[in-house]
Order: structure tokens, then sequence, then C-alpha cells
């Protein structure tokens, strides 16, 4: 089986709990505060891992307290640390509210960064789909991720345009659609960037400048996908701890279940399983124990497609 590379950043959350994001001027006591090893890009791989789909995390990791945080974190979870250069990583503070919704506040370092020549310890002739975030494509080296791209016709793109989509400079973003991605969003998102009033709507906008399958996530109405075909995945009930990562992991989740022959309908219902669990715990990581629950949550028939 060929592997999917993942380009992206691995970053230090620092996330704060606080019973609201406060107004100006005003003071607002946290709850706690804690430091987690995070980044879109390294929670997509994180759930490629754990569900054995062949990968390699392409992301530089810098110097400085995050910057060692992240290479400490990497080594024990026993990830390959491609690229390491004398820049510092910067990180995200989650700002997480009673109910469980987050507001990221992000200070982009080299992580964010993205040189072809990164690639040098990587087997290229392995790869047949990559994973790109927004975040790195409207970076300064954005354009080179997308010349990259346009080097290998033939790959699966899986592109997340992200909460800032509406801030991606428009010619990066009609780069990328015309390179077919099948796109990963949010209700929001794809509203926001459509104009439309209805994910279907949205989805079928989309779906004419990419001719790909767009998904797009409910929260807590499940999720849905257009391939052409209308998609629904019921939600998977989560007591809400906070979201930190719940779109990222459910893109891992489709990526890793396309991997092994599923459907888009059956990728994204074994998605929201994955999700749910994420949700349920504080941060964006799954431990080994929690990705075995969500998994034996499942049902019977979509565990056994994976095997």
């Amino acid at each position: 089986m060929k592997q999917t590379l993942v380009i992206g950043s691995a970053v230090v959350d620092v996330i704060v709990n606080i019973p609201h994001l406060p107004k100006t001027g005003e003071d607002v006591h946290i709850s706690s505060q804690t430091r987690s090893l995070g980044g879109c890009a390294y929670i997509v791989s994180d759930i490629l891992r754990y569900f054995g789909a062949p990968y390699s995390l392409c992301t530089a990791v810098g110097t400085g307290i995050y910057g060692d945080f992240v290479h400490k974190k990497l080594q024990e979870r026993g990830v390959p640390i491609y690229v390491r250069r004398p820049e510092e990583n910067g990180c995200c503070y989650c700002l997480v509210e009673t109910g469980g919704e987050r507001t990221f506040i992000v200070d982009h370092g080299i992580e964010y960064t993205f040189y072809e020549e990164y690639l040098k310890k990587i087997d290229t002739e392995t790869i047949d789909s990559v994973y790109v975030c927004g975040l790195e494509i409207e970076e300064k080296t954005g354009w080179n991720i997308i010349t990259y791209l346009r080097k290998h016709p033939t790959y699966t793109i899986y592109f997340a345009p992200g909460a800032r989509i509406m801030e991606m400079q428009s010619d990066r973003m009609e780069a990328m659609l015309s390179l077919r991605p099948i796109l990963h969003m949010n209700e929001g998102e794809s509203l926001a960037f459509t104009g439309e009033k209805t994910v279907e709507a949205a989805a079928r906008a989309i779906y004419e400048k990419t001719s790909n399958a767009v998904i797009i996530t409910l929260g807590e109405k499940g999720s849905y996908c257009f391939d052409g075909t209308d998609h629904y995945a019921p939600p998977v009930p989560a007591l809400v701890k906070d979201t930190i990562g719940a779109g990222d992991s459910h893109m891992g989740s489709v990526i890793s279940a396309r991997r092994l022959g599923l459907s888009f309908a059956d990728a994204i219902w074994a998605a929201n399983y994955i999700s749910s669990a994420v949700v349920s715990k504080a941060g964006g990581l799954l431990e080994k124990e929690d990705f075995e629950k969500a998994m034996a949550r499942m049902p019977r028939q979509l565990r056994e497609k994976m095997k």
C-alpha cells in the first residue's frame, strides 16, 4: 500500500479554559491551563497512525521552548522527524469557553513553512495522496506547496481550507481548487465561501469547480458528503469537553477509511465516531485506549469493512 503525505504543522496547543471570551478591558479568571501537542497536520497524521494507514508527516520542527516541546513529544510518540530548522516554533493559544467552543490565537513559526527540500528523507515514489491545510497555503511559502502538487497530478489531494477560508488569497484558493482536491470543511465555512444558504447547495457549487467529493461536517447534526450523490451520516452522541481537533480528526479518519476501501458514505460515518471521541476529552489528541473505544462503538458492519 502506498502512503499519504501529510504536509503541515505540529505545534504546541496552550489550552486555556475560561468562562467566556473577555470583552475589551474585562478581567477574566481562567479555570485551568495545559499544554499539548497539536496542529492540524499532526492530528490528521496521528489518526492515520491509529488506523494503520501508511503516511509521512512533513513538518518543520524549530527551536525555542515550543520547538523543543514539539520535538520531545514527537519522539515520545515514535514519529520520524525529517526536518529540524534553527528557527523558532510558534504556538496556538486555544481559548476554551464553558460549553466547549474554542477560539484560536496563533503565533506562526517555522512549522507553517514548506520547501520541497523537506522531502529529501521521504520516498516520494511511495506517495499517492496528500493532505494539505489552508493555513499553510496562506503562508509565505504557500505557493511552494501548490507548485509541488502541480508536479504530481496523479496524487489524490485532501484539502481542508479551515476557519480562515475567507482570508485566504483568492489566487491561491483558485489554484488549489483547480487541482481537483477532495474538500473537507464545516458548515459555516461552506456557506460563507459559496454564499449559499444550504450545505447541499454549497457542496454542489464547490463540486462544479473541483469535480470531486465535498465533505461538510455538521457538528451535532452529523456530517454530509456530495460526490455526485448526497450522503448523510448521523451524529454520534458526545458530552463535549472541547472542540479542539474535531475537524482534523474527522479528516484523518476519512483519509484512513478511504485508504481501507470504504465508500465516502461509510467513511464520513466512521469519521463521526472518531471525532465524537475527540470532543469528549480535553485537547485534540486521542490516546490508544480512546481510539479503541471509539472503534468499539462503531456498528459491526463498519468495523468489518475496515479489516
